[in-house]
């Protein structure tokens, strides 16, 4: 039987889930991409709660141009977010898509800003 798109993704979050979980002090960086938009979270697994967020959706984020940018400019604003609650190291969970496009714009962005994963 051959699954389906929506099926093998979400096959391949929970073997990612597996093995990945945040701390207080290491937070998972889960990536949630869209159609059109592209959203960010650290999120503590511990206690259950999400530390901070961005997304392309966000009022103050006002920046045009192509998803990848977008996401680019994503990665950057969950870093200086991260940097703001004193966190600089994150393990990256890429939701079940593949590292590639705007998932790789994101990495490399929160990269950028100074995120160590």
């Amino acid at each position: 039987m051959r699954l389906s798109k929506t099926e093998r993704r979400l096959r391949i979050r929970r073997r990612i889930r597996k093995v990945s979980s945040g701390t207080a002090s290491r937070p998972r960086l889960a990536v949630f991409r869209s159609n059109k938009e592209i959203y960010a979270q650290l999120i503590d697994d511990i206690n259950g709660v999400t530390l901070a967020a961005a997304s392309s959706r966000d009022k103050d984020f006002s920046v045009k141009g192509t998803k990848i940018e977008i996401a680019s400019q994503v990665g950057k604003a969950i870093a200086e977010k991260a940097k703001s609650l004193k966190i600089e190291a994150v393990a990256f969970d890429r939701g079940g898509n593949l590292y590639h496009g705007r998932i790789k714009s994101l990495a490399e962005g929160a990269r950028e800003a100074g995120l160590k994963f």
